[in-house]
């Protein structure tokens, strides 16, 4: 057997359905998905509960993730299992949510129940299926139908592009959801505070120790002050302010290297100093700092507001808080 021609039938095969999917969805088309497709989002845009998302079997698991992908993205979702559901959890519903049941065949009888439900407390009900006269299909007020689509499992017919389809209709949803909301990078990290995508989206704030004594000296001390600054403030950097506060420049423990010999105790600050340092900002992402650190080749840079130093970044509190 080609283990590798095998795998490309299958995808090809999924490719379809997807392309399919796209066509059904294009505004000319007349496809019942392509007008149903708004009037979900306007559904979902409106509702003042959570959007609970039910399917059995292979649909519940996308079901699942649909509504997982929905709560991350500012859409307030639950996933509600229909077996469950005949037991108790219907109560996990209320009349102020909407519900999207996913059956494939729109004949899921574990899904009866939450139909009914629906129906007796006039909750909107949103379906995808393939069936486009089956009991679900009937009973929803809005309906996103799948195209007709080939399984990749043609000898068992086993959920494969039906599957593939439903899941990126749910996606498209959620987008389409997020972008409608003007849901942002500052929303998202919200609910992502953790992870690589958490990290992503840290801001300069998130990782800015609070510095009750900052490394400065004032413009116009002799070297000499400068240098148990750097020794204890432990960054490796002092910030030379004016009388007005405002930073003018930095000198490191490099600086201070490259003048070895002099005699600290007449050389001012200002004369070793690297004037108008690179700075950054409280709203910055902090992996752009982190970029910047690394590609200056330096260890800490100062935090200005209105040209004041409020606080200081170093390479140490990006790499611990795991930005990289």
């Amino acid at each position: 057997m080609d283990y590798l021609a095998s795998a490309r039938d299958v995808i090809n095969c999924e490719i379809k359905g997807l392309e399919a999917l796209v066509q059904a969805l294009n505004v000319d088309s007349s496809a019942v998905i392509s007008e149903a497709f708004p009037r979900a989002i306007k559904l979902m845009q409106n509702v003042e509960g959570r959007i609970i998302v039910s399917g059995m079997g292979k649909s519940g698991h996308i079901a699942n993730k649909i509504a997982a992908t929905l709560a991350s993205t500012g859409a307030p979702s639950s996933f509600v299992h229909p077996g469950e559901a005949s037991h108790g959890d219907l109560g996990m519903i209320s009349q102020k949510d909407i519900v999207l049941a996913i059956s494939n065949s729109g004949e899921t009888k574990e899904l009866a129940d939450i139909i009914a439900y629906t129906r007796r407390f006039k909750i909107p009900l949103i379906a995808i299926t393939s069936g486009a006269n089956s009991s679900l299909a009937k009973a929803c007020d809005c309906l996103l139908l799948l195209p007709p689509a080939a399984e990749a499992c043609g000898q068992t017919r086993a959920p494969t592009t039906s599957t593939t389809m439903t899941l990126a209709i749910g996606d498209a949803l959620a987008v389409t959801l997020l972008t409608e909301k003007g849901f942002g990078e500052t929303d998202f990290k919200v609910y992502h505070p953790g992870g690589k995508l958490g990290a992503a989206f840290r801001r300069v704030s998130d990782l800015v120790r609070d510095h009750a004594n900052l490394p400065l000296v004032q413009s116009g001390s002799i070297a000499g002050d400068a240098v148990p600054i750097i020794s204890q403030g432990g960054f490796g950097c002092v910030g030379v302010i004016n009388s007005a506060g405002d930073l003018e420049g930095m000198i490191t423990d490099g600086d201070l290297r490259r003048h070895f010999g002099k005699n600290f105790s007449t050389v001012i600050v200002d004369d070793i100093m690297t004037k108008s340092p690179l700075t950054i900002t409280n709203d910055m992402l902090a992996a752009r700092a982190l970029e910047l650190i690394s590609s200056n080749r330096i260890t800490a840079l100062f935090v200005l507001e209105d040209k004041k130093p409020i606080g200081i970044l170093h390479v140490h509190d990006c790499l611990s808080d795991g930005v990289i």
